[in-house]
């Protein structure tokens, strides 16, 4: 079975609802945090934070205080998630983690609009020193990822590449950076620049856009446009859908890989969101889990990283948000 096959199986499964497979129920991680404590948070957020002259707590608070006061807001992330199948609450963790260790939010949803707007004008493209994206990704290290299907089969097999083969690495005579590929050719710009209200990298958009194409009907992106990807990551209109399509792929791919139900864990997805390649994290799971039964041990359940620790331990004030829910 292709990687493809098996990705189209594992997310048709997720959208279907687990109703579809009781003989197969992933085992449900329970809500909440398996570590007491909150995990170390980077020095790079600290630091950030700490040049802004502000806390992580008072970020939170204006990411929050934006989900209180926008019903607008709260609305369009009700209806995004149903969409998805997912709960609401899994993309305000989302949003609540990058704001709060990542960006500042800003105090109104229309600031959003505004900045999606100004890429209108704006002359830029993916590249790294002078090669764009789509001429990188024609070099024959690229050949077998032309066999995937679909965007993020293709985009994944892409990473993937140029983890092996290229970064921290010398090719042809050229140097290349020993950082990751989304770092290298997708953030023309530096610091300071915003992906919007879910900080979507546009390496991840890209991955995304079937599956965003076939539920929200948007217009795939391409990476020859890189103008069109920055509009819609920083539409809220649009981004959220890609946020949604990013959570419930990594619902589905502790499901199918990992035999974990992750959905009703808002701090492990949240983890997942901010850490990507939750197949690749699943998978290493999985393999560990296969050894600690071997040895009589019982499975390690899918742990929060300090991101998701915050979403788990605010889940009563985020869950509020929603109280129909």
């Amino acid at each position: 079975m292709t990687s493809r096959a098996r990705l189209v199986i594992g997310v048709c499964l997720g959208f279907l609802g687990a109703g579809f497979q009781p003989a197969l129920a992933a085992k449900l991680v329970p809500a909440g945090n398996r570590n007491a404590e909150q995990p170390p948070v980077p020095g790079v957020s600290a630091k950030r934070t700490k040049s802004a002259r502000t806390t992580f707590e008072a970020k939170y608070g204006k990411v929050y205080q934006l989900l209180k006061n926008d019903s607008g807001l709260i609305s369009k992330i009700r209806t995004v998630a149903a969409q998805y199948q997912i709960e609401p609450v899994h993309i305000v963790g989302a949003i609540v983690g990058e704001h709060t260790y990542n960006v500042d939010a800003y105090d109104r949803l229309q600031t959003y609009y505004v900045k999606a707007v100004s890429y209108m004008k704006s002359d830029f493209a993916f590249q790294h020193n002078g090669e764009t994206v789509g001429q990188f990704v024609k070099r024959p290290e690229f050949a077998e990822c032309g066999k995937e299907e679909g965007s993020y089969d293709v985009w994944t097999c892409r990473e993937n590449v140029w983890e092996e083969a290229f970064r921290g690495k010398k090719v042809d005579g050229k140097s290349w950076p020993n950082d990751r590929f989304g770092a290298v050719f997708f953030q023309p710009f530096y610091a300071g620049q915003t992906f919007g209200i879910g900080q979507l990298n546009p390496l991840t958009a890209l991955k995304m856009t079937d599956t965003v194409h076939a539920v929200s009907h948007f217009r795939r992106l391409d990476h020859d446009d890189a103008q069109e990807v920055y509009r819609t990551i920083m539409d809220p209109d649009k981004s959220l859908a890609y946020v949604a399509a990013t959570l419930k792929t990594s619902i589905s791919a502790y499901r199918r890989i990992a035999d974990f139900d992750i959905s009703k864990n808002p701090g492990i997805t949240a983890t997942l969101y901010n850490l990507g390649n939750p197949e690749a994290r699943a998978a290493r799971l999985a393999a560990e889990n296969r050894l600690r039964r071997a040895k009589g041990q019982i499975s390690k359940l899918p742990e929060e990283n300090y991101y998701g620790w915050l979403v788990n331990e605010k889940l009563d004030e985020l869950t509020a948000l929603f109280p129909d829910s």
